[in-house]
C-alpha cells in the first residue's frame, strides 16, 4: 500500500522574507516614533464551557489576542527573547542547518533563564509567521520508535522496517521529508511505553500480525505525532491507541487523538482525529479479573487532573465513551499498568488481550456501517489528486 507525501517543507526563502516583514514593521514603527505592538493570537484545544453542553468550538478554537509591546516592562522583556529567538532562526534559515529548542537557549543561556522561555517564544513565532516549528528549522530530538511492515525514506535514504519487523528503528525527526512511504500492514498500534513496545517486540507480535507498531515513549513529542499522522494520511489504516489505566495514561491518549494544549494552534496538523481508544479500561478489571494487589489508589494529584479533563468539551462531543471510563476510573479512584494484564500469562498482552480488542473495534465498526467524516475527507482529497 503506498500513498502521496502530505506534509511538505515550506521554501526557506519564505519564511526568510516573512522574518523580514515582521523586523522591518517594528523598525518602521521605531523610526516614526510609534511604539511598536506585536499581536499573538491565543489558541485551545478546548473550550471551558460547561462539559454537559455540546459545544460548537474546532480543534484550533482562538480564544483571543495578546498585544506585546515595549510600553510595559514585562511585555518588552518578552518582545526581547521574541527577537532573540528570532535572530537565531534566520541565522538557520540561511546557513541551511536545523537546531533543537535546547541548542537555542545554550546560545543565550542567562537572558532565557530556563528553557521554558525558549519554548513560548517558538509557539508565539510560530503563530505570528503562520507556521510550523519545522519551517523554521527548530527540530526536537526524536524519541519515538516504530516497528513493523514498514518501509519509507527520510531525505532520499531508505528505512527499511519489513528487514526485520521486530526490531526497534527511529520515528525520523524531519517528517516533511518522508516519502515513498510502502506498508502491508492492517493496522497501525500505538502504544504509550516504550516497556510495552519492547514486550511485543520480544513476543514478535509484528512476525504475527500484519501491522505497524509506534511509541512515543510517554508524551508524544512533534516528530512522533506528525509521522504518525501522515502514516494515517498516506495509507488509510485502523490506528488503535494502548496506554496505561492512569490519569496520564487518558492524557496521553488525548494527546494523540486532540493535540497538546501547549501547541492547540497546529492541533489540526498533530492530532489523529481517528485513532481508537484499545484499552486500558476501568472496566478490565472486573472482565480480566484482575488480582487486588494490582490496583493503584489514585492520589490527590490524579484526582486533580481527571476532573480537570472531564471538563475538556471535546470529550463530551466526540468520545463520550471515554468521559464515561473516565468518570469510572475516578468514582472507583483505582488506577493500574498495562503491566498488570501480564498476571495471566508473560504473554497475554500480546496473544490475548490486544487480538481481542481489535475484534471488538472492527465487530462495531462492521455494525455500525459508518464512516467518519474526516476518513470521508481524507479519501475525497486522494481521489481528486489522483484525476488531476
Amino acid at each position: 500500500m503506498e500513498g502521496n507525501r502530505s506534509l511538505m517543507a515550506v521554501d526557506p526563502g519564505d519564511m526568510l522574507w516573512k522574518i523580514k516583514g515582521l523586523t522591518r514593521s517594528i523598525i518602521g514603527d521605531l523610526c516614526t516614533g510609534h511604539c511598536p505592538t506585536i499581536s499573538v493570537d491565543r489558541f485551545r484545544n478546548y473550550c471551558k464551557k460547561n462539559s454537559n453542553l455540546i459545544c460548537g468550538c474546532s480543534p484550533d478554537y482562538c480564544e483571543g489576542k495578546s498585544n506585546l509591546t515595549f510600553g510595559r516592562a514585562c511585555q518588552a522583556r518578552q518582545i526581547n527573547f521574541l527577537l532573540r529567538v528570532l535572530l537565531i532562526i534566520q541565522q538557520l534559515l540561511q546557513e541551511k542547518k536545523h537546531g533543537s529548542k535546547r541548542d537555542i537557549y545554550y546560545m543565550y543561556p542567562s537572558l532565557f533563564s530556563a528553557q521554558s522561555v525558549v519554548d513560548r517564544a517558538i509557539n508565539d513565532l510560530c503563530i505570528i509567521l503562520d507556521c510550523s516549528r519545522h519551517n523554521l528549522n527548530v527540530v526536537s530530538v526524536g524519541k519515538g520508535l516504530v516497528m513493523g511492515w514498514l518501509r519509507f525514506t527520510e531525505a532520499g535514504s531508505w528505512y527499511d522496517c519489513m528487514n526485520n519487523l521486530n526490531a526497534a528503528h527511529s520515528v525520523p525527526v524531519h517528517v516533511e521529508k518522508v516519502d515513498d512511504i510502502l506498508s502491508m500492514a492492517q493496522y497501525i498500534l500505538v502504544v504509550e511505553k516504550e516497556s510495552v513496545f519492547q514486550r511485543l517486540a520480544n513476543d514478535r507480535f509484528c512476525s504475527r500480525n500484519h501491522c505497524i507498531v509506534i511509541t512515543g515513549r510517554g508524551y508524544p513529542d512533534v516528530p512522533t505525532r506528525r509521522f504518525l499522522r501522515l502514516l494515517f494520511e498516506t495509507l488509510h489504516l485502523p490506528t488503535f491507541c494502548l496506554v496505561d489505566c492512569d490519569p496520564f495514561g487518558f492524557d496521553i491518549l488525548t494527546t494523540y487523538r486532540f493535540g497538546s494544549q501547549q501547541m492547540a494552534q497546529e492541533a489540526k496538523l498533530l492530532c489523529n482525529p481517528e485513532i481508537r481508544w484499545l484499552g486500558a479500561f476501568p472496566s478490565d478489571f472486573e472482565k480480566y479479573r484482575l488480582p487486588e494487589e494490582s490496583l493503584l489508589p489514585l492520589t490527590e494529584n490524579d484526582e486533580r487532573k481527571i476532573k480537570a479533563m472531564l471538563g475538556r468539551c471535546y470529550l463530551q462531543r466526540e468520545v463520550p465513551g471515554w468521559r464515561s471510563e473516565l468518570e469510572l476510573m475516578l468514582q472507583r479512584r483505582v488506577k493500574f499498568e498495562i503491566e498488570a494484564l501480564s498476571v495471566q500469562s508473560i504473554s497475554f498482552l500480546c496473544q490475548e488481550y490486544i487480538p481481542s480488542k481489535i475484534d471488538e473495534v472492527r465487530e462495531w465498526d462492521s455494525s455500525s456501517h459508518s464512516q467518519s467524516p474526516f476518513t470521508t475527507y481524507l479519501l475525497s482529497q486522494q481521489a481528486a489528486s489522483t484525476h488531476t
